[in-house]
């Protein structure tokens, strides 16, 4: 049954991959769906916590640090401290800008980061990236479908941890004073509400997952590069919270999976109908695809296929309620 086997293979490569960008846009859902942090960095982050995780848990390599041998569960969780305190750095040096400043500023910070892992090859292996990163269960399960399939197992069960403790903080208390700082910082602050700290938790949170998200990545692809980590990454993880609808965590994985979904789709229709020498340019049009789903979505449905419920105070005309 070689083709049901490949059936597999294919549909567990897919979904490990869908998965792990869940998890990212999970913490970008934090970021901007609960508190209104333009974040327009994510890669970078991401970037950060694949090469902690890859420098944690590699075999020494003469030339470069790192190459601690350390086990993968390990790796991942230094990718979430590491990504939390660039997290907390940025977050201390920027929140108190608003919107498009920050958006701006963060994005510097996404290019200097893969500037660096392009150039620091002491520390990053440079442009040749970081190689023979261990993949957990392999030495068991080899290298064929059972071994993606196990991984696959793996990814959605952190993922699910992280959903079902995302449900309980942004229902608790803590996510009810994000919201109200999301919708009117002032009003918020005047009620004693302390709005730079709580954004800056929401901020280093976010960061966590998405460095936790490039660690699982990592791990899977058994390589980094930093051409991984361009600003196309970004606009991937920002088109799959619009499209599922951020404020909703929920809504935030099912566009993880239709936007992968659609970028695979299109990515084989294209290589089937342009031809071989047309191919690299080519492919400069599933960002065109992506767009043009953005704006449809936009247009049918503003707040995306699972967005936030519009509470009654704002469908009102309440102090929520902003034009």
């Amino acid at each position: 049954m070689p083709g049901f086997f490949d059936f597999v293979s294919y549909a567990s490569f897919f979904l490990v991959f869908a998965s792990v960008f869940a998890v990212i846009v999970l913490g970008l859902n934090l970021q901007w769906g609960f508190t209104g942090l333009f974040n327009v960095g994510v890669a970078g982050f991401v970037a950060i916590g694949a090469y902690t995780s890859a420098l944690l848990t590699t075999p020494e390599v003469s030339g470069r640090v790192g190459g601690l041998g350390w086990p993968v569960a390990l790796g991942w969780l230094g990718a979430m401290l590491t990504s939390g305190a660039a997290g907390l750095l940025v977050g201390l040096a920027t929140l108190r800008l608003r919107h498009d400043y920050l958006a701006i500023t963060t994005f510097g910070i996404a290019v200097t980061v893969q500037l660096v892992a392009l150039n620091a090859q002491w520390l990053t292996g440079g442009p040749f990236g970081v190689q023979f990163i261990p993949k957990p269960m392999q030495g068991w399960l080899g290298t064929g479908w059972p071994w993606t399939l196990a991984y696959l197992a793996l990814v959605v069960g952190l993922l699910l941890l992280a959903w079902l403790a995302l449900e309980r903080l942004v229902q608790s208390p803590w996510g009810r004073v994000l919201r109200a700082i999301r919708e009117d910082e002032d009003a918020a602050a005047s009620l004693g509400k302390q709005a730079f700290a709580y954004r800056l938790q929401s901020f280093v949170m976010g960061s966590m997952l998405m460095g936790l998200g490039g660690a699982l990545y990592a791990h899977f692809v058994g390589f980094v590069a930093p051409e991984d980590f361009l600003p196309i990454l970004t606009f991937q993880m920002w088109a799959m919270l619009i499209v599922g609808g951020s404020g909703n965590n929920r809504g935030a994985i099912l566009g993880a999976y239709v936007v992968w979904g659609f970028w695979a789709v299109s990515g084989g229709l294209l290589r089937g109908m342009v031809p071989q020498a047309e191919q690299a340019r080519a492919a400069a049009l599933q960002v065109v695809l992506i767009g043009v789903l953005i704006a449809l979505m936009l247009l049918w449905r503003p707040r995306g296929l699972m967005g936030e419920a519009v509470s009654v105070s704002r469908h009102a005309g309440g102090p929520g309620n902003k034009p």
